[in-house]
């Protein structure tokens, strides 16, 4: 039996789900990237900051253990943030052993910009659904990712130590 009578053999790769999901993941992750490289941050660090926003003040293993990473891999970004003067550690007040990682004024400045550029890429990526496509769309995004176990918000890419942006520091990025 040739593999070309197998279930599916002749379904175009436009017909499949996960090859569509792969080019569309590939597509958007590139120029997220590539959007954000001007502010001198990784979609890494985008996400860390903003999960940092809402929680503020949290030490590196908390960071680490919210977002399902290891803590090698969070001490390489929050270095790299630190670098860029985007972050800083501070003794912990109730922990003298630990440090308290806080957004610094530069951070508060980035943020709302980063944001702008995360808006108006995913304004261009959903631009041919209308709303209710969208809330559709989002949905069915929300329970595939629910049911491969990934935390909510917390991208997997994450969670390897080859996840740290190499992005040049320049003084541009602690403007």
């Amino acid at each position: 039996m040739s593999d070309h009578s197998a279930p599916g053999a002749d379904r175009p790769l436009a017909g499949r789900a996960n090859f569509l999901l792969s080019q569309l993941g590939f597509h958007i992750a590139q120029t997220f990237a590539a959007r954000l490289a001007p502010l001198g941050i990784a979609p890494n660090h985008f996400g860390l900051l903003t999960h940092l926003d809402r929680g503020e003040g949290s030490t590196q293993q908390q960071l680490a253990d919210a977002l399902g990473i290891h803590r090698k891999v969070m001490v390489g970004l929050l270095d790299d943030l630190e670098q860029r003067g985007l972050v800083e550690r501070r003794r912990h007040p109730a922990d003298r052993r630990a440090h308290a990682i806080h957004l610094t004024s530069a951070a508060r400045e980035l943020l709302p910009r980063a944001r702008r550029v995360a808006d108006q890429h995913e304004e261009e990526i959903l631009a041919a659904l209308d709303a209710d496509e969208r809330a559709q769309l989002i949905t069915v995004l929300q329970r595939l990712a629910g049911h491969t176990g990934n935390p909510p918000g917390v991208h997997p890419g994450l969670h390897h130590p080859a996840a740290r942006s190499h992005y040049p520091v320049t003084s541009a990025d602690s403007a």
